[in-house]
């Protein structure tokens, strides 16, 4: 018999997104197997289908509405799953938007901390003690700048970078899961942290660990942050294990 509480995780996604609602389930059920507690998802969506700065743009203004859906669910907490809509907004933005979304749930009766990918992938490195690492995106290059002046903004080098270059989200999610794994190949491994995707729509989950096996470095990946974030505020523990280091229950 289970004695484990229940969670309710709100996921407020890209309309066109397709990979968390797979990926941040998938390491939770893995979780299940070992911990008692139980997870269900609900999800509120935002407008966009191209990854462009004008879309993301017009896509972050619809949040604040699925913050409110989501808490009219009394969700236990909100993932705000678009990396680069947030980093795209400015320097700092998952701080703002953080706070933002919370205050919606707040107003709507039902408090609940909100995880946005951005921030949760700035403090995933943080955890990791990442001062330089090596990332891959789908973005075409200029949205990978701005992903990489964002991170650097917050203190930490990155030394290599490969961008895909595919401006479809829906492309972008068919992208093989494992393909990382080749990928990440071509980047530079003398830093502390690969990121094996700096993206919640592009697949990576199966690529994580592998990698690590490969190079003998920490890597993470948008979900992996994300899931590990929604953990710290849930107050659980964050052991789940083939998914990479920052999961490994040492953070």
């Amino acid at each position: 018999m289970n004695n484990g509480r229940h969670f309710r995780v709100g996921l407020i996604v890209p309309s066109s997104n397709t990979t968390m609602e797979t990926e941040i389930p998938a390491i939770l059920r893995a979780r299940e197997a070992i911990s008692p507690e139980r997870f269900t998802f609900h999800s509120s969506r935002m407008r966009m289908k191209t990854v462009t700065k004008t879309e993301l743009a017009a896509m972050d203004a619809d949040s604040d509405r699925c913050a409110f859906e989501l808490s009219d669910a009394a969700v236990d907490v909100l993932g705000y799953a678009c990396l680069v809509a947030i980093m795209s907004m400015g320097q700092g933005y998952h701080r703002i938007s953080e706070k933002r979304l919370h205050l919606r749930t707040v107003e709507n009766g039902h408090p609940a901390p909100v995880v946005t990918s951005a921030g949760a992938l700035v403090d995933g490195l943080h955890t990791l003690g990442a001062k330089r690492i090596s990332i891959l995106t789908p973005y075409m290059k200029p949205l990978t700048q701005l992903v990489i002046d964002y991170i650097e903004n917050e203190e930490i080098e990155v030394i290599d970078s490969i961008s895909l270059e595919i401006p479809d989200n829906l492309a972008v999610g068919r992208q093989d899961p494992l393909a990382p794994v080749e990928i990440t190949k071509r980047l530079n491994s003398n830093v502390d942290v690969i990121v094996a995707s700096a993206c919640v729509q592009m697949p990576s989950l199966a690529s994580v660990a592998l990698i690590e096996d490969r190079v003998g470095l920490p890597v993470i990946s948008s979900s992996v942050a994300t899931t590990y974030m929604i953990l710290k505020q849930l107050g659980l523990d964050t052991y789940v294990p083939r998914f990479g280091s920052l999961l490994s229950g040492k953070y």
